[in-house]
């Protein structure tokens, strides 16, 4: 009677709680600094969430941070751009809520050598990133994974980031490094993993969307679920970057089920993966993985972090509510899509006006902003320029300039066939998603132009939509001649690949064709031209247009109530 006891006590079940944030986006507090309203979600809500968990299951919860967490509101911005002293709240929340491991973003590599090794030293748990390779030393630049150990089960958590940096960033942004394939890259640490470590659960925590985004004979930018697919090995595998929620699992090319979860973006929701495991003498015979995307939204804010950050909300709050101006008409981010738009044309303007180019370039970068008649203050920067872009002047023939256009135009409209057809390229299946949010394609590659006169006819094919009739002063245009074009470092990158496919200039060309880049991001001296200004009357420039207008006006207007329901 005693050895079938003897054996039960030699069996024991471990479970596991693994939740992941992704592109936090600098929604630490449950307060916009940018609309100066109360917001969804946040940290201070996920705090809550996580601090019930520990208290039933302790130390087997482990929590993860999946990157982009250091760009988004201006929280961010301060500490990493005006209090560089005080050490980065980023790293002040990762530890203060104790996140067992942390990835890198995209946007976290924007902010730039200073400002993420920095935090990289702050941050109190590992920072991982096994396809950043420090290029002095062909090694990670920072480790490849971490090792947990929790009742007698050993993790490892395998951390990855997107390849596609450099379509996006400046060289000198990322200087000393390179960014590897995934699938590649995740394979060969699997396989070290399992020689070395011998683990019993391996998690995956790849800043990288599903799948898609660019592809490139080197590396796909969105390849998490090829990894969970093609690498035997993941029990669980936590992504983000594209910003939707996705639950689904996977089998592998051995038959063997992956979880895969991607809990979006803002901290409005968290992806927990249960993982229960049976032990006997020590060794795993039964594992069993789930997952759910969880939304923390009418989570209580937890108080204590609340009073822990007061003083950091304080000094955002006391920065971003300067006066800096004054804005004679309301603007919005809405009208950009049917035509010209005062909000778009604005910008546009004021890149002419820094820069001398004879042409500028630019998208909505918010998809629904706008900036309220009357006095304007910093945090309004942020809704008139969303991104830390530098600026840039390239050289661009008049045909370049067009094909740009084109390929801009054919992302953004349809090609109408009746009276009854949409204007703008619209998709069912993206109105809940939180970056395409009713288009086909990602609105902030949707450029228009200032400096030249020109029309759109819709009824075109795609290729041919765009017909450019002068410049705006009046001197014709001419498509052979080299003009100076005025455009965001994301798009003299090649992001969007407008200048790459659509222009048809090489990659490796994009950066002889830069003659003038700004030291600091666009948004600074976007508000130093206003401050110079002092008082700004915005109005759209109408020195382009849909035609033809007898479809256009209805089709817009129909479009507008699906996009914004009004």
């Amino acid at each position: 009677m005693l050895q079938p006891a003897m054996a039960k006590k030699k069996t024991q079940t471990v479970t596991l709680r693994i939740v992941e944030t992704s592109d936090v986006h600098g929604s630490f507090f449950p307060y916009d600094f940018i609309t100066r309203k109360p917001k969804r979600g946040t940290l201070a809500r996920v705090s809550t969430y996580v601090n019930k968990l520990r208290a039933e299951l302790g130390e087997n919860v482990i929590l993860v941070d999946n990157g982009d967490i250091l760009q988004g509101q201006p929280t961010c911005y301060y500490y990493n751009y005006i209090d560089t002293e005080s050490t980065n709240v980023a790293a002040d929340v990762i530890n203060y809520m104790h996140y067992d491991a942390e990835t890198f973003g995209n946007h976290d590599v924007e902010t730039g050598h200073a400002c993420y090794d920095k935090w990289i030293k702050e941050v109190n748990c590992p920072m991982l990133g096994a396809n950043i390779i420090d290029t002095k030393t062909g090694k990670p630049y920072v480790p490849p994974y971490t090792i947990l150990n929790r009742q007698g089960v050993k993790i490892a958590i395998i951390g990855m980031i997107t390849p596609a940096i450099p379509n996006w960033l400046t060289e000198d942004i990322w200087s000393g490094l390179r960014f590897d394939e995934m699938v590649s890259t995740a394979r060969y640490w699997m396989d070290y993993l399992q020689k070395n470590e011998h683990p019993d659960v391996v998690v995956g925590l790849f800043h990288s969307g599903k799948e898609g985004g660019i592809k490139t004979a080197e590396y796909e930018e969105d390849a998490s679920i090829r990894v969970a697919q093609e690498v035997p090995g993941f029990d669980l595998v936590l992504f983000g970057h594209d910003h939707t929620r996705h639950n689904e699992v996977v089998t592998n090319v051995e038959g063997k089920p992956v979880t895969c979860l991607d809990p979006a973006n803002n901290a409005i929701s968290v992806a927990d993966a249960t993982i229960q495991l049976t032990l006997r003498k020590g060794k795993v015979i039964s594992k069993t993985v789930s997952g759910n995307i969880v939304d923390v939204v009418d989570e209580p804010l937890d108080e204590a972090f609340m009073e822990h950050f007061k003083p950091h909300m304080e000094k955002v709050s006391a920065f971003v509510n300067r006066q800096i101006g004054v804005f004679k008409n309301t603007i919005s981010t809405r009208d950009s899509y049917f035509g010209n738009s005062a909000f778009n044309d604005f910008i546009l303007n004021l890149q002419l006006q820094i820069t001398g180019a004879d042409i500028s370039f630019n998208a909505p970068l918010s998809f629904d902003a706008s900036i309220k008649k009357g006095p304007v203050t910093v945090s309004d920067m942020f809704n008139l320029y969303k991104f830390e872009n530098q600026l840039y002047v390239m050289r661009l023939t008049g045909e370049e300039i067009r094909k740009h256009l084109e390929m801009s135009y054919d992302l953004w409209m349809n090609t109408m066939t009746s009276p009854d057809d949409h204007l703008l390229l619209l998709s069912e299946s993206t109105y809940g998603d939180q970056q395409r949010l009713g288009f086909k394609n990602f609105s902030f590659n949707f450029d228009s132009a200032a400096g030249i006169d020109y029309i759109v006819d819709v009824t075109k094919p795609d290729g041919q939509k765009v017909k450019i009739l002068q410049m705006s002063n009046g001197e014709p245009f001419d498509e052979t001649k080299w003009y100076k074009v005025a455009v965001n470092s994301y798009r003299g990158n090649g992001g969007g690949e407008l200048l790459t496919r659509g222009a048809g200039i090489p990659r490796d060309e994009l950066e002889k064709r830069v003659i003038w880049r700004s030291d600091r991001d666009q948004r600074y001296y976007l508000m130093k031209e206003i401050e110079r200004m002092g008082e700004v009357d915005p109005q759209p420039n109408n020195n382009w247009k849909l035609v033809p207008e007898e479809w256009v006006k209805p089709a817009a207007e129909r479009d507008r109530k699906i996009l914004f329901k009004e």
